[in-house]
């Protein structure tokens, strides 16, 4: 399916935003995911389903001086 992904379309067979994370490459690194504007927590990604054209936001935290 396609989702569009920080702006940018991509196309996954995952189903659920979990696996989006690990196949983006994020795998256990603290993250805040959003679908189609809405804040998902860490605790419900693997419960969370996507469909096609869906909004997908993945937003590491930075550090900066």
């Amino acid at each position: 399916m396609k989702i569009l992904v920080n702006g940018a379309w991509r196309e996954t067979a995952a189903a659920e935003l979990s696996a989006v994370v690990q196949e983006l490459g994020y795998g256990e690194s603290v993250v805040a995911t959003a679908v189609n504007g809405e804040f998902i927590a860490a605790p419900v990604r693997a419960g969370t389903r996507l469909n096609e054209g869906d909004r997908v936001e993945v937003l590491a935290p930075m550090q900066g001086g």
